[in-house]
C-alpha cells in the first residue's frame, strides 16, 4: 500500500469511526506508531489545503475531529486536488529563504510577489528581515540583473541554513505541502528517501526521533539537488579520518544510491555528520567502539560533579548514563562542528528546571573539555531536561532542597574559597553561586538563604559569616543555621525515632545497616565534613609557589612596588600579562579584604583581566610595607586564577600557613628561598595526610 493510499484509508476510517483509538488503528491496518503519525500528518496537510480544521490527537490516543470536516467530506466522492497553502505573514521570511535555497531559475522580485501574494514593497521590507536572519550564518543576499536574487557565502553555512529552515517550515501546518511545491519535490521522492532512512536505521541499529525522521528526507533531497546543480562543498574543517571509520559514513551509500552525479568525499562527510548529529530515541546499548573516546568517562564525571554539588544521587545510574549517551553522542558532533539548532528551548524551561539548568552548566566542564568547545544553551537545556526527568522519576527535586548563595566582595579567590567551605559545611544545601554585591543585586534565580561577610538588604534569611572560619566558628555557624531553619541541632537527632518514622512509610530491607549509616552521617566528625577530597588535577601550594616564584627583599618603597616585584616571576613565566598587574593595583587600592592574616596579603584580579595560566608568586619583605594605615604586610602572594576551582586547594593550604603565627614568622625571618619553600611544602604534605584520613573514614 502506498503512503497516499494509506493516508486516504486512515481519513475514511476516522470519518466513519471517529471514536477509534490510535492503538486500534495501528492494529487494524498493521501500522507502526511512526507510520500512523506520518499518515495523520499527510491527512492534515490535505485538510489545510481545503481550509478545513486539522485532526488532533490526545495523549490517550483519541482523535478530535471538527464537525466541519464531517459536514464537508461526508458524501464527497471526488478527491480534490491539493493546492499550495499560504503561510501566515510572520512565516514569509522562511518562505523567501526556501526559495533562495531551492529555485533553479533566476529569482526576480516578481517571483516573490507571486508566491507570497504580497506587494513589491512588502517583499523588499521582508528582504531586510531575511538578511538579518542570514547574518547569523555569515551569508548575504546579492541581486544582479543577470542572476537575480542569490545567496552568497560558504556552502557549509548554506547547508546549516538549509537544515534549520527546513525544520522550521515543517513545524507549521501545511509546511510539507508548501515545501514540496516550492522546491519541486515529488511525493514519490519523499517516500523513496523515507525507505532509505529506515534502512539506515536498521544498519545503525537505532531509531531517529520522529522530529528528525520527518525532516531528513527533505534535507537529503534538497542537498542532492544542490550537488546536481554544482553547488558543492569545498574543503572544510571536517577531516576524512575523523568520520570515515564510522558506521554512519558507510550508511551514506544508501542516501546517494542511484545518484546520476559523482558525489565528492566532502559531501559524504557532510551527510555522515548530519546522521551523527541527529537525535535518536532508541538504540542498542552503545559500546565504547560506537562512541567517541573518553565520552563515557566525561559524562560520568559530569554526573559525579552534579551529585556532589546537589547531594542528589542517581538511582540506576548506568541506565541514566546510557540514556544521556544517546543524546550526547550526536550533541558532541553538533557542538564540535557548530551545527547546533538555532531554535531556542532554554527560555521555555520551567522555573525548577531553570535552576537545574544553572547547576548542569556548572558541572558540564568535563564534556566541554573533551569537545574543545563551549556547549550552547540549547544543548545544555536538552541535558537538563533528561536529568530533570530522571530526577522526577526517582522522586527527587531541586525545589525540595534549601538553595543558598554566597555574596562576597573580596574577589574571585576569596569568594571561591568561602563558597567551597560553606558547601562542605552544609552538604544538604544546594549552593547556586558565589556572587559579588553587584551580581547579587541583579541575580534572578530563586534561592532561600544568603551567606555573606557583610550585611545585605534582602528579604531572604541572611547569615553573616567571616570569609575564613576556624573549626569552632564552623561548628557555631552550622548550629546557628540549623536552629534557624529547622529548630534543631543535627547532633540532637535520635536515630531510633528516625527509624520509626521511616518504618511507617516504607519497607526497611536491613534495619541494622540503615541504623549504622544514619549514625555515621549524623555523628560524623566535624573535621571530616569540612575537608576537600583532593583530586589529582588540583595543584598543591608547593607546586604553584616553586623556588623560582619566590622573591626576597629587605624592604620596598610602596605597596604598588611590592605588587609589581611579586608579579615579575609570573610575567616572566607567561602566567599573566602586564595588564593583570595594573588590574590588581586598581582592585586592591584601599581594599582591606585582600589581607588574610597578620602580615599576609593576597592581591589578585579577575581571570579575564590578563591570566594565561594558574599560578602564584611570593614576595617576602623583611621590614614589611604599609597597606593602608591599619596593616603592615611582610608576605605578598600574588594569585593568578583561571577559574574559581583550580587554585582553591592550594589557597586552602596557604590559609592554614597564614593562620599559623609560628610558621608565618619562620617564613618572614627565613634566610633562603629554599627554606621558605620547605615550609610551604610541609603544608602540602599535611593536607595529603588529612585527605588520606578523610578518605579512610569514607571507606
Amino acid at each position: 500500500m502506498s503512503n497516499s493510499d494509506r493516508s486516504k484509508l486512515i481519513l475514511e476510517e476516522l470519518i466513519s469511526n471517529p471514536r477509534i483509538t490510535s492503538m486500534a488503528l495501528e492494529k487494524k491496518y498493521n501500522l507502526t506508531r511512526r507510520q500512523l503519525g506520518y499518515s495523520v500528518n499527510k491527512v492534515n496537510e490535505w485538510l489545510l489545503t481545503k481550509n478545513l480544521p486539522v485532526i488532533e490527537r490526545t495523549r490517550q490516543g483519541h482523535f478530535i475531529i471538527d464537525q466541519e470536516v464531517f459536514t464537508t467530506l461526508t458524501g464527497d466522492e471526488k478527491e480534490p486536488s491539493i493546492t499550495t497553502a499560504v503561510l501566515p505573514e510572520k512565516q514569509r521570511v522562511y518562505l523567501i529563504i526556501l526559495m533562495l535555497l531551492s529555485y533553479e531559475e533566476e529569482l526576480s522580485l516578481n517571483h516573490f510577489t507571486s508566491e507570497l501574494a504580497v506587494s513589491k514593497n512588502t517583499v523588499l521590507s521582508d528582504m531586510k528581515q531575511v538578511q538579518s536572519f542570514l547574518d547569523d550564518y555569515h551569508l548575504i543576499i546579492r541581486y544582479s540583473r543577470k542572476s537575480g536574487y542569490v545567496l552568497e557565502g560558504k556552502e557549509f553555512q548554506i547547508r546549516k541554513l538549509l537544515i534549520n529552515v527546513t525544520y522550521m517550515l515543517l513545524q507549521y501546518h501545511g509546511g510539507r505541502v508548501i515545501l514540496k511545491n516550492l522546491a519541486k519535490i515529488e511525493e514519490s521522492e519523499v517516500d523513496e528517501f523515507m525507505k532509505r532512512i529506515e534502512k539506515i536505521e536498521t544498519t545503525l541499529n537505532l531509531k531517529f526521533t520522529d522530529e528528525k525522521i520527518g525532516t531528513m528526507p527533505y534535507v537529503f533531497i534538497l542537498i542532492l539537488k544542490r550537488i546536481q546543480h554544482g553547488r558543492i562543498l569545498q574543503s572544510f574543517s571536517i577531516k576524512y579520518e575523523n568520520l570515515s571509520n564510522t558506521k554512519e559514513y558507510q550508511a551514506t551509500e544508501e542516501i546517494f544510491r542511484h545518484s546520476n552525479v559523482e558525489i565528492p568525499v566532502e559531501e559524504r562527510l557532510f551527510c555522515t555528520l548530519h546522521l551523527l548529529t541527529s537525535n535518536v530515541y532508541w538504540s542498542e546499548y552503545l559500546t565504547e567502539a560506537d562512541t567517541i573516546p573518553d565520552l563515557v568517562p566525561a559524562i560520568d564525571t559530569m554526573l559525579e560533579l552534579f551529585e556532589k554539588s546537589t547531594c542528589i544521587y542517581f538511582q540506576n545510574k548506568e541506565q541514566l548514563l546510557n540514556n544521556l549517551l544517546q543524546h550526547i553522542k550526536p550533541a558532541y558532533y553538533r557542538i564540535k562542528y557548530h551545527l547546533t539548532d538555532t531554535i531556542e528551548i532554554h527560555n521555555s524551561l520551567s522555573k525548577e528546571f531553570k535552576e537545574l539548568h544553572h547547576l548542569i552548566k556548572r558541572c558540564i566542564g568535563p564534556l566541554e573539555k573533551l569537545i574543545g568547545s563551549k556547549a550552547p544553551e540549547n544543548e545544555t537545556a536538552y541535558i537538563t531536561m533528561l536529568i530533570g526527568g530522571w530526577m522526577r522519576r526517582q522522586g527527587d527535586s531541586i525545589e525540595k532542597k534549601i538553595k543558598a548563595i554566597v555574596v562576597c566582595p573580596q574577589g574571585v579567590s576569596v569568594s571561591g574559597l568561602m563558597f567551597n567551605e560553606l558547601r562542605e559545611l552544609f552538604p544538604e544545601f544546594v549552593f547556586l553561586d558565589s556572587l559579588s554585591v553587584r551580581g547579587f543585586q541583579e541575580y534572578d534565580l530563586e534561592y532561600d538563604i544568603v551567606f555573606s561577610p557583610t550585611f545585605l538588604e534582602t528579604e531572604k534569611k541572611l547569615f553573616v559569616s567571616k570569609a575564613f572560619l576556624g573549626r569552632d566558628e564552623k561548628y557555631r555557624l552550622r548550629k546557628q543555621v540549623m536552629l534557624e531553619l529547622y529548630g534543631y541541632i543535627p547532633n540532637d537527632i535520635n536515630v531510633n525515632h528516625l527509624i520509626d518514622i521511616i518504618r511507617n512509610h516504607t519497607v526497611i530491607k536491613n534495619e541494622e545497616e540503615l541504623t549504622r549509616d544514619l549514625q555515621s552521617y549524623i555523628n560524623r566528625e566535624e573535621e571530616s565534613s569540612v575537608k576537600h577530597t583532593v583530586k589529582k588535577l588540583d595543584s598543591h601550594l608547593h607546586e604553584l609557589i616553586l623556588p623560582e616564584y619566590i622573591t626576597k627583599r629587605k624592604s620596598v618603597g610602596s605597596w604598588e612596588e611590592a605588587i609589581r616585584i611579586s608579579s615579575e616571576p609570573l610575567i616572566r613565566k607567561g602566567h599573566i600579562e602586564p595588564k593583570y598587574v595594573e588590574a590588581m593595583l586598581h582592585r586592591t587600592s584601599e581594599d582591606p579584604y585582600i589581607v588574610i592574616g597578620s602580615n599576609v596579603a593576597i592581591p589578585h584580579a579577575a581571570p579575564d583581566e590578563g591570566v594565561n595560566e594558574v599560578g602564584m608568586s611570593l614576595l617576602k619583605l623583611e621590614n614589611g610595607v604599609a597597606f593602608t594605615s591599619e596593616y603592615k604586610i611582610n608576605l605578598i602572594i600574588v594569585i593568578a586564577a583561571v577559574d574559581k576551582q583550580k587554585h582553591i586547594h592550594a589557597l586552602m593550604q596557604l590559609m592554614k600557613l597564614a593562620g599559623s603565627e609560628v610558621d608565618r614568622n619562620r617564613v618572614i625571618h627565613s634566610d633562603s628561598v629554599e627554606e621558605i619553600h620547605e615550609i610551604i611544602k610541609s603544608y602540602s604534605k599535611e593536607q595529603n595526610v588529612v585527605t588520606e584520613k578523610v578518605n579512610e573514614v569514607k571507606r
